[in-house]
């Protein structure tokens, strides 16, 4: 191994050897350039040498100065060689972009005489400013159009890309050497695109002086120009705004002004030639890109007033004039400005902003997510989102941070105590690094990208050009050096963007340190109020009794609630959840295991913050009994049990209660538990994504909860009456009926059922009665009394003779009334009947009994068809609630669950005793197989299965947030915004819920008269 070193180092010349130490990749070609046409004699310099070799990519500025050296006329190349061998700053500002950028080392090549301006524009002045690039380029364009370059004269729109770029090479040079930091280059680069604009403008008017001569047009910058912080490469965002000149009539004049315009873009865009500047991108006008051009001041006013989106004011806040007429320019802003600085009391205004940044991420395609420096998570977007969101909202009251640049806005946050001084310094060194890294990639080629790139030599170039930036030793590995750096920034950026906006509100309601600046407290409410809290002076107290002290509880929350703020204001009720947060943290505080949840477990944190601000219902459930927190933490925690172990934990309940009451009052108690399970589970999606197969998840859970406590219940008290009278005379079943039948329980359902029993052998018949109707009326009253655990509604009105008739029946006795009395409606009810608790055979002879009345054969005859449909007409037309909109109640409303429900047990009665899988007590798999067996056309059962599912979910969502169960979309906005966040509609969508479902169940209710009612 040894001799194959020797070896391969005997093969590099000693003149190599000096380039491989400075850098040089390849130091034989690079050997061969230095001998080559106009670098002769210069091999042997060391401080050229030394100066190639501190630039980024040694080869490449080479290969540039000699490709420039070749191109020069003789005069110019002794000039340029005196140059570089006698003044060090004129060789560090050429290499220094030669040895980043190949696209102005072409330019260069073809304009060899422009390396002067990296001396003339020192000399005129160490920062331009507007005036200079205006003259620069006007100078420029009529020296192109005179003189030209190698190939003779320019027409004006080449000759202003020659003179734009010649510009460019001053603005780089003086970046890549320290001459200029980031702040100053980029706003350097905005005045170079605002004097581009405005030569453009001017030849645009010279070709077209009728159209200069009709009007006055003003180009208002937005974006990054306008904030006066561009990139090296970047579509130049404008707006166009036009006034008529004295005598014009407004539409000509408009019509001129887009003419102008029009050219002004070409002029920048076009390709050929020597190629683009940059595109011209006016679609943040008014309606975007299918709007007009041009609109007059008061056209614009009239939009914003009226149409604007939350976005469109966001991005006005960077407007300023850039070319054109001033005085127009200005007018339009100082028009505008009193709308952007209100645009934060619009109603969702954080939500719509915060949406608008994650469509952002989520349209970057997944195999560039990790390389975007600009949209990615962490990156430059996440730094300007937040402190544009903040500007907007403490702007209203506080002119100092009304400014369009990021870091002069940062510092104006920071300075008035809207951000905390240390998140913003780290916030303004991750931006000045990311947007330097971000203006080297692109200085490269000179194309607009925000991807990191991935070949070692761009990594290795990228690496030594920000040397100075990296806080770390670039000489052993440069690359891992960058790609640290990189990442720890992303990853600060990406931390104190999720915090930026409520970290402060916690300096609001604590003791600051001597000279520390924190958020006034109507600064803090005003931001709590942005972000859609509806007593924001209620939340400051909240945090305050949180935040407050020096325990180690106060210490953890503190950490937390910025993070949980946030979670908070990302749902329809951000005032529950910072309320419920107080009262579970009051409960537990002291609890270990509780404080480890909240600093150990991030995703239980995030999980507790989703389901206390989601709504009454799991946050009433685990207030009654807090320690049930503990499964959010338990990756497995929020799975449903199943019915099997369900009842084998109540049961062995009840066998340890010492009492009836406490029996059952141990049943309830596992109930409510596991109603909070299934209610954290489904507000947090994890029953799957699929709205249909979520509701039956869900529907099943809840039936094997109730079908459990029942199985409980009914134990304990037949255990309470045989301690006070001996062995019971009889055998108990209850058979679920309704929803609770078909597994299709929402949360505020009752438990429909029936009680049968049947005497023991040698019982008497009227003790065994009584005994079951003291058991069974027991079970009922303890399961409903009122308790700190929820009631369960035990509903037997759907046994013969309703109220009227006795509680619990014989098997015998129900045969005889079914034999002799038995309506159409009550074989209809029987289609949902299914045993549920007490004694398994009785059950079961209880459905065979049954199913002939249900499935009877022949079907249905006439007579009982006109009976059902009879009374599903005075259903409608009858029990509807007064005021109700039959258009959105989802009981008995058009197209909801009794028209889909009805019409399915209608094909039941029809064809069940024909069709073996249309014999089931569950909805949705009844219609399938109707669909299957082909008595319902596909089209059809899938309208009506949408209908059902989507008025299912409505009731499911209105009890999880209210806490109460309802059958109508609820009236107050807050309650219904719950229900369409629930549903998967965005903040400030409720209106789209509800057309959805009149559009759903308006299909429904068509397929409805059909098949139903016969009509059509």
């Amino acid at each position: 191994m040894a001799v194959e070193e020797q070896r391969a180092g005997s093969r590099v010349s000693r003149p190599e050897n000096r380039l491989v130490r400075r850098g040089f990749s390849d130091p034989a070609r690079a050997v061969r350039l230095l001998e080559g046409p106009g670098l002769e004699g210069l091999a042997d310099d060391p401080l050229l040498l030394d100066a190639l070799g501190a630039t980024a990519d040694p080869d490449l500025a080479l290969l540039g100065l000699a490709r420039l050296l070749e191109a020069a006329d003789e005069t110019d190349r002794h000039t340029l060689r005196d140059t570089l061998t006698t003044s060090k700053p004129l060789r560090d500002r050429l290499l220094g972009v030669l040895g980043v950028s190949t696209a102005l080392g072409d330019h260069l090549a073809r304009h060899p005489h422009d390396w002067h301006v990296l001396v003339t524009f020192e000399l005129r002045d160490m920062h331009p400013g507007p005036e200079d690039f205006r003259r620069a380029l006007a100078e420029g364009v009529r020296e192109g159009v005179r003189d030209g370059g190698r190939e003779g004269a320019l027409d004006p729109a080449n000759a202003l890309r020659v003179a734009y770029r010649r510009c460019l090479l001053a603005i780089a040079a003086r970046d890549l050497t320290g001459t200029t930091d980031l702040p100053q280059t980029a706003a350097e680069l905005a005045d170079l695109a605002g004097a581009t604009l405005q030569t453009a403008l001017d030849l645009a008017a010279e070709q077209d002086p009728e159209a200069a001569a009709a009007c006055r047009l003003a180009v208002i910058g937005m974006g990054k120009c306008g904030g006066r912080e561009l990139n090296y490469v970047s579509d130049v965002d404008v707006v166009f705004v036009a006034e008529p000149r004295e005598g014009v009539d407004e539409q000509e004049a408009v019509r001129a002004a887009t003419r102008l315009a029009a050219a002004l873009t070409r002029l920048c865009a076009d390709t050929t030639g020597e190629g683009t500047i940059w595109p011209v991108d006016a679609n943040l006008r008014p309606e975007g890109r299918n709007g007009p051009l041009v609109r007059t001041l008061a056209s614009h006013l009239a939009y914003y007033q009226r149409w604007a989106k939350t976005w469109e004011f966001q991005a006005l806040l960077k407007a300023r004039p850039v070319a054109g007429d001033a005085e127009l320019g200005a007018a339009y802003v100082a028009a505008l400005a009193p709308m952007v600085w209100q645009a934060a009391a619009r109603e969702n205004f954080v939500a719509d902003v915060q949406q608008m940044r994650r469509r952002v991420v989520d349209s970057i395609p997944a195999t560039e997510l990790d390389r975007q420096l600009k949209l990615g998570p962490g990156g430059l977007r996440d730094v300007e989102f937040s402190v544009q969101l903040l500007q907007l909202v403490h702007g209203r009251t506080d002119p100092a941070l009304r400014s369009g640049n990021t870091l002069e806005a940062l510092a104006a946050l920071s300075r008035g105590g809207y951000v905390g001084r240390a998140d913003a310094a780290s916030l303004d060194a991750a931006y000045r690094f990311l947007r330097s890294l971000e203006h080297r990639i692109q200085l490269y080629r000179l194309r607009r990208t925000h991807l990191m790139p991935t070949g070692a030599e761009d990594l290795r170039r990228l690496a030594r050009s920000l040397a100075a930036l990296i806080n770390d030793d670039t000489r052993a590995d440069p690359v891992a050096a960058l790609q640290r750096e990189w990442k720890r920034h992303a990853m600060e950026v990406r931390r104190l963007h999720e915090k930026l906006f409520y970290r402060p509100l916690l300096d609001a309601v604590a003791e600051l340190p001597p000279g520390a600046t924190g958020l006034t407290p109507e600064a803090a409410r005003a931001r709590l109020e942005a972000l859609g809290y509806a007593d924001p002076a209620a939340a400051l107290r909240h945090i305050s009794a949180l935040a407050s002290g020096v325990s180690r509880k106060a210490a953890i929350q503190r950490t937390l609630l910025p993070v949980l703020l946030g979670w908070f204001a990302d749902s329809a009720d951000p005032d529950a959840g910072l309320l419920n947060f107080r009262q579970v943290s009051d409960a537990l505080g002291r609890t270990p295991w509780y404080l480890r949840l909240l600093r150990d477990e991030s995703a239980a944190a995030e999980q507790l913050a989703r389901v206390l601000s989601a709504g009454r219902l799991a946050p009433d459930l685990l207030l009654r009994a807090p320690e049930a927190v503990a499964m959010l933490g338990d990756p497995q925690g929020l799975e449903p049990r199943g019915r099997a172990a369900l009842e084998g934990e109540i049961l062995a309940a009840v066998g340890r209660a010492g009492s009836t009451h406490a029996a059952v009052a141990a049943a309830r108690s596992v109930r409510r538990r596991e109603l909070f399970r299934t209610a954290a589970a489904d507000v947090l999606g994890r029953f799957g994504e699929d709205p249909g197969e979520a509701l039956d998840a869900a529907g099943e859970a809840l039936t094997a909860i109730n079908a459990a406590t029942l199985g409980g219940a009914l134990r304990a008290c037949v255990a309470g009456w045989e301690a006070e009278h001996g062995d019971l005379p009889t055998r108990i079943s209850v058979i679920a009926m309704g929803r609770f039948g078909g597994h299709e329980l929402g949360y505020g359902s009752d438990a429909d059922v029936l009680f049968v029993h049947e005497p023991l052998l040698g019982s008497l018949e009227e003790e065994a009665a009584r005994a079951a109707q003291a058991v069974c009326h027991e079970l009922r009253t303890l399961l409903g009394a009122p308790s700190t655990e929820p009631p369960l509604l035990v509903d037997a009105d759907l046994r013969p003779e309703g109220r009227s008739g006795p509680l619990v029946r014989t098997l015998a006795s129900y045969a005889a009334y079914y034999r002799r009395w038995s309506h159409a409606w009550e074989s209809q009810a029987l289609l949902r009947a299914e045993p549920v608790a007490g004694d398994e055979e009785l059950g079961a002879r209880f459905r065979q009994l049954i199913d002939p009345l249900r499935y009877p054969g022949g079907g249905v005859p006439e007579r009982d068809l006109v009976e059902i449909r009879r009374i599903k007409a005075r259903i409608e037309a009858e029990r509807l609630p007064r005021g109700a909109d039959p258009t959105t109640h989802t009981k008995i409303g058009r197209g909801g669950l009794a028209d889909v429900e009805w019409t399915v047990q209608l094909l039941q009665l029809q064809h069940g005793h024909e069709l073996p899988a249309l014999r089931t007590t569950r909805t949705r798999a009844a219609l399938a197989a109707a669909a299957a067996g082909g008595l319902v056309e596909p089209e059809d059962a899938e309208v009506l299965d949408a209908a059902w599912v989507l008025a299912s979910r409505v009731r499911a969502a209105v009890m999880l947030v209210r806490g109460r169960p309802g059958d109508s979309f609820p009236g107050e906005a807050r309650e219904l915004a719950g229900v369409a966040r629930y549903l998967g509609y965005g903040s400030g969508h409720s209106g789209e819920l509800l057309d959805d479902y009149r559009r759903t169940t308006r299909r429904a209710r068509a397929v409805v008269d059909r098949l139903f009612y016969g009509v059509g």
